[in-house]
């Protein structure tokens, strides 16, 4: 175990000093997240102790089971705190460099997809990209826009559907995020057919509904699968 998860594992019996040096060592890390907002006409330094609170959230909300190192899970953390905090003051916005490099990172997936015949690793895309695992998460965080709730989704019954129809709680972005990024990095231990359901359901966020309809089953049947598919993940993440 490395020592930054060694540091982590005492913040967690609650050892402050470990905490306090978990900051300083990756100060640098939020820098790097930090200056992509300058832009927004805020102060580097407030911006610095936004992004510190997204970093301390992360150190306290890190699992282990996750299987990703600590600085993949910390940077969309990071740039979701920055990106509510400049979202309140109605200034949020995605620099097209992120944009750019959300676009790419979206077309060399369909491509890795083709060739592997599977869901690619975050791994394999950022080698593929010749980019950092961190600086993938990091464009694909930053490709979440922000969508009006009352935003019309689609029609049914001649009745618009919004947004907001969808919604069943909130959830962190941030931990979305992550738990896609966990999915990413597991999905080539299912069958085919599995990464196909997972990948339609969580990164195409597709419905039990269109998901049987494609599969010929029932939308229980999918339901079933589904919960069966997410156990064995949970059981790969714990191991």
């Amino acid at each position: 175990m490395d020592s930054t998860l060694l540091l982590i594992q005492r913040v967690k019996g609650g050892d402050e000093e470990a905490k306090a040096q978990l900051v300083k060592e990756n100060e640098g890390l939020v820098w790097s997240v930090v200056k992509r907002f300058f832009s927004r006409g805020q102060d580097p330094e407030d911006l610095f102790q936004i992004g510190c609170i997204g970093l301390l959230k992360s150190i306290d909300k890190f699992d282990f089971s996750y299987n990703v190192k600590f600085s993949t899970y910390a940077v969309p953390m990071i740039m979701g705190e920055l990106k509510r905090f400049l979202r309140d003051d109605g200034m949020i916005k995605v620099s097209r460099t992120l944009k750019e490099a959300n676009y790419k990172i979206k077309q060399e997936i369909t491509r890795l997809q083709n060739e592997l015949n599977r869901e690619p690793t975050l791994d394999e895309i950022a080698k593929r990209m010749e980019m950092e695992p961190e600086e993938v998460a990091m464009a694909m965080e930053s490709g979440m826009e922000l969508e009006s709730i009352y935003q019309t989704i689609y029609q049914s019954d001649g009745s618009d559907v919004y947004l907001i129809d969808k919604i069943k709680n909130e959830e962190d972005e941030s931990e979305k995020l992550i738990e896609k990024v966990a999915l990413m990095e597991s999905l080539n231990h299912l069958e085919a057919r599995e990464q196909e359901l997972i990948r339609m359901r969580y990164f195409e966020e597709k419905t039990q509904a269109q998901i049987a309809k494609k599969f010929g089953i029932s939308q229980v049947q999918v339901s079933r699968l589904e919960k069966k598919i997410l156990a064995t993940l949970r059981n790969y993440w714990t191991k």
